[in-house]
């Protein structure tokens, strides 16, 4: 059975990078992909609305979103896919309707998209449930009596229902979307940070900011979870090392940094263009420029390679052992373990080893000397009351290599990861460090 550090040394090893989308998914996913002048040019603003209010009302009907899925308990991947589709669908149809052009209420956008997202990631709920979530929402009255008697049923039903066709057609059938959800989590489990809640939990929350944003029509959402990551590691001061050829993370991933960065800023506009609450200073996100040098760059650390996240630093696959202090204070808490339990296995030069509890039976005395003398080592009497007994354990291997006429050999013990390391001075006592 293979030792529990070979077995994190192997999976250090064979974890990869995740794996890009099919090339058709990137490829339309391309296609609804913008600049930031032309996101400035959208139907609704062309109509003459101002594009703070575009902004908002995208984020309210997002949020409408986020509440009905919640009412229904559907998962948090469903409800990005639908946000996706709402956000592409405003960059074809306007919000407010013109004379001779009908607009399209961020509502009923917004739960025309949750209809559609519930079929392309299968967790369909039945129209009737839907419909009476949304009225609820809507009306800000979660204990609404919502029944097929009331007007707002069939109204809502209608609209959802003749929306759709419109959507799809807006959209271009672009259903099949990748959520930057499952490539983050990819990435912490690279990384093999997918334990660190505070990590996990920050950029999980910056996925979920930014599906209220246009963030999915400026950047792939491969982009998006690296940005997440990289947000949440300068948040929580978390670094990631380089790989075997030195480069450095983001590039492992296959990202750019100037797009990380960008997305980061992105968001930080966002935070910052939000109301200001008690406590709240403009500035307070930092700020990354997009041609900084890489090399000082926070989440980065240099010089290391790529381990597990969770074990001390790796060497060629190995984890390598404490040296110093720490080995001897290792060594001194196990010795003290075993000299206070009085009874149970302690290891004599070169491996050799007895059970001394003072009971054993002739026979096996008499087994126990033999192992000891194949091992040419004199195993200690429990019988013999010397002063050797109490003497610290470098004393005790002295006088039993006195006993053979031999130079007394070098102590070896093994430390925590599996390792032999020599033991230092014999005059440091047991637990303590020479100064």
């Amino acid at each position: 059975m293979p030792a529990p550090t070979d077995i994190t040394a192997a999976n250090a090893q064979t974890r990869q990078p995740p794996t890009l989308p099919s090339e058709l998914l990137q490829i339309a996913e391309t296609h609804w992909l913008f600049a930031e002048d032309e996101l400035k040019r959208t139907p609704s603003i062309i109509d003459g609305l101002p594009p703070e209010k575009e902004r908002e009302y995208r984020g309210k009907g997002v949020n409408f979103i986020l509440q009905v899925g919640i009412m229904l308990k559907l998962p948090q991947i469903t409800l990005a896919t639908a946000s996706v589709f709402l956000h592409r669908f405003y960059m074809r149809h306007p919000m407010q309707g013109t004379p001779g052009r009908s607009g399209f209420h961020h509502y009923e956008v917004g739960a025309t998209s949750l209809f559609l997202a519930t079929k392309v990631e299968e967790n369909c709920r039945k129209m009737k449930e839907l419909v009476i979530a949304c009225v609820r929402v809507a009306q800000k009255d979660p204990q609404k009596v919502v029944d097929e008697q009331d007007k707002e049923y069939w109204r809502w039903r209608d609209v959802i229902l003749y929306n759709e066709d419109v959507m799809l057609e807006a959209i271009c059938f672009d259903l099949s979307l990748e959520p930057p959800y499952k490539t983050l989590f990819d990435l912490l489990v690279f990384f093999g940070e997918e334990h660190n809640k505070r990590l996990r939990n920050a950029a999980w929350a910056f996925v979920n900011d930014s599906c209220l944003t246009t963030l999915c029509l400026l950047f792939p959402s491969r982009t998006i979870a690296t940005s997440s990551l990289y947000a949440a590691a300068k948040h929580c001061d978390v670094s990631f090392p380089d790989d075997e050829q030195g480069r450095p993370w983001w590039d492992v991933v296959g990202v750019k940094i100037s797009d990380i960065r960008k997305a980061c800023n992105y968001m930080a506009d966002i935070y910052e263009g939000v109301p200001s609450k008690a406590g709240r200073e403009s500035g307070m996100y930092e700020r990354s420029s997009e041609m900084a040098d890489d090399s000082d760059d926070k989440t980065r650390a240099e010089g290391t390679k790529r381990d597990d996240g969770r074990s001390p630093a790796t060497v060629n696959g190995l984890i390598a052992s404490p040296t110093g202090s720490q080995a001897t204070e290792g060594r001194g808490s196990k010795r003290g373990h075993e000299d206070g339990a009085g009874t149970g296995q302690e290891t004599i030069t070169n491996g050799a080893s007895y059970e001394g509890n003072g009971d054993e039976s002739p026979r096996k005395r008499q087994r126990l000397s033999n192992n000891a003398a194949e091992a040419n080592v004199v195993p200690t009497q429990p019988e013999q009351a010397d002063d050797s007994a109490d003497a610290p354990r470098s004393e005790q291997v002295r006088v039993v290599a006195e006993h053979n006429g031999t130079a007394a050999p070098v102590e070896e013990t093994l430390d925590g990861g599996g390792l032999v390391s020599p033991k230092l001075d014999d005059d440091v006592e047991e637990g303590e460090v020479k100064a």
